[in-house]
């Protein structure tokens, strides 16, 4: 069977203090600079998240163990620690923002008492589209999709998009929900909204005729050494039954 594609997913990249609890939102900056060596190393095609879905949908050939980099919510960290690591290979990459937050904190985190880091604001969004590295949306507010009235989250999809595309003068055509939640209806507004593509927190590679609005992604946590990095893109091919 073909390898399909890894999609990793990333939240934060930073410096970070040793933790037990929510380990699946930080990575640590050196670790993060280990994995993308390892990944330039043993020459793994890193993808735009275009090409890669280009070749799911069979218009092109995918490389075998091909990788898709995506980052969660839009930290400023990801500016400070992991763009330059992607710019020294060479890598794409993919960051989900949300819409009404730019420029503001991670709010959400505050709930259980975590810290609330600051989020990209929108000359940074522009910054990082100069430096070639791709938007997509992740809502508006980042709320829990399948879970809220329809209409509010028909808002969070569609308005998203259409904030991205008026900052950033050019079409935002890929999402990420939020918490991974998601169902047929919601999908169908993605879909609906014009998005090309969905992804979610559902861990698995993704393979030639996925469902593009439910794109399996593997996320990468703090705790994770090159080892496990290695396990996820190899062995956690599908998901658990």
């Amino acid at each position: 069977m073909p390898d399909g594609v890894s999609i990793l997913m990333y939240h934060q990249v930073g410096a970070f203090a040793p933790m037990r609890a929510h380990r699946a939102v930080y990575c640590h900056h050196r670790r993060f600079a280990a994995q993308m060596a390892y990944l330039h190393r043993l020459r793994y095609p890193v993808l735009r998240l275009d090409d890669a879905i280009a070749g799911l949908r069979g218009e092109r050939p995918l490389p075998a163990r091909s990788v898709v980099l995506t980052f969660d919510d839009g930290y400023e960290n990801f500016y400070q620690y992991a763009l330059p690591v992607l710019a020294r290979y060479g890598f794409p990459a993919m960051v989900y923002v949300l819409a009404a937050r730019l420029g503001q904190s991670a709010a959400w985190l505050g709930v259980d008492g975590r810290a609330t880091p600051p989020l990209m604001s929108a000359a940074r969004l522009r910054e990082l589209r100069r430096a070639g590295i791709d938007v997509g949306s992740h809502g508006l507010t980042h709320r829990r999709l399948a879970a809220i009235d329809r209409a509010q989250a028909g808002n969070e999809i569609a308005h998203s998009k259409d904030r991205l595309e008026q900052l950033l003068g050019e079409p935002v055509e890929h999402f990420c929900y939020p918490y991974g939640s998601y169902d047929d209806a919601v999908t169908d507004m993605v879909a609906a909204a014009g998005y090309r593509s969905a992804v979610t927190c559902d861990r698995a590679s993704a393979f030639a005729g996925a469902d593009l609005l439910r794109l399996p992604r593997k996320a990468i946590s703090y705790g994770d050494s090159l080892l496990g990095v290695a396990w996820k893109l190899h062995l956690k091919r599908h998901p658990k039954r």
